[in-house]
């Protein structure tokens, strides 16, 4: 099954897809039975509700405006260095535990939705990434039990300032600028994927040009060894994202560096969940606020 949440003449809906196109209800609509984000913390049976949004009208993914899966995740975990390649250009040492940095949700953004380059630095980076949706909580969760705890898959741009990044060792001022986040297109959940969204193709592009290429196989810490991790420190809980790294193909890596610009468009493919597709802009370019929904990072 995949489910997104959308918004169409300023009503947000949710819709499923189970094999026969989106179908979904919005918000003002009878039997519409909540965000995505509000089902998952309330560990309803994903299945059920896809049953019933079945019966709701047509959606046309293409016609609507794709928001976060997650809009404001009360956690989002990133992994750093987590692909040998991305080591190997990076010049750094494996690491023995994971990398772990956080985002914020107030730099999600919807697929569709553009990327701002902010005033303060040129240096937006692009980083393909699969992205883990929590379902269940937990703490000290065992490896053996950890893929029991995922709702869903997704993808996610981690665009970076690495000016900004390299300011402090932790990176996190550089992972945060607003709309920098590009999260979706919808949520995959695991049945539609192989355990642990292992073997899957993860591509990066810029403008049509594949500059990042890789396999999930190749992630150093694998997603159950990563709730595993996780959750010895603090409580993973429904609705929480964990950003498991990305592979090698940075344009910081390059000679000359390659960075994203207003008019570029980079694109995250991952095998099996979709494609992410965003623009980039000049912050300064936008001159009107949005409300939280247009700007794809709310509900």
């Amino acid at each position: 099954m995949r489910f997104i949440n959308f918004e169409v003449d300023q009503r947000v809906g949710v819709a499923a897809d189970t094999g026969q196109g989106f179908h979904g209800l919005t918000r003002d609509e009878p039997g519409y039975p909540g965000a995505l984000s509000d089902l998952i913390t309330s560990n309803v049976d994903l299945a059920e509700v896809a049953r019933r949004l079945s019966r709701g009208p047509r959606i046309d993914e293409r016609a609507v405006t794709l928001l976060p899966p997650i809009p404001r995740p009360s956690k989002i975990l990133c992994l750093g260095l987590n692909y040998d390649e991305h080591l190997a250009e990076s010049g750094l040492k494996k690491p023995q535990y994971p990398e772990v940095f956080a985002r914020f949700a107030t730099s999600l953004l919807g697929h569709g939705a553009a990327i701002l380059r902010p005033p303060e630095s040129n240096m937006l980076d692009y980083e393909a990434e699969l992205a883990v949706v929590i379902g269940r909580s937990g703490r000290r969760i065992g490896k053996d039990r950890a893929l029991d705890h995922v709702a869903g898959y997704s993808i996610f741009n981690d665009a970076t300032l690495r000016d900004y990044q390299g300011r402090t060792p932790q990176w996190t001022m550089g992972k945060n600028f607003d709309r920098t986040g590009a999260f979706g297109p919808w949520l995959v959940t695991p049945d539609e994927l192989p355990p642990g969204a292992k073997g899957l193709r993860i591509q990066g592009r810029l403008n049509g040009q594949t500059l990042q290429d890789s396999n999930t196989d190749l992630l150093i810490f694998d997603v159950a060894t990563l709730i595993e991790s996780l959750s010895t420190t603090l409580t993973l809980e429904p609705g929480d994202v964990i950003i498991t790294g990305t592979p090698g193909g940075i344009g910081w890596a390059r000679n000359p560096k390659l960075f994203m610009k207003p008019g570029d468009v980079f694109e995250v493919e991952i095998e099996q969940i979709g494609t992410l597709s965003n623009p980039v802009v000049d912050e300064a370019d936008v001159t009107n606020s949005a409300p939280a929904d247009a700007r794809g990072n709310g509900e």
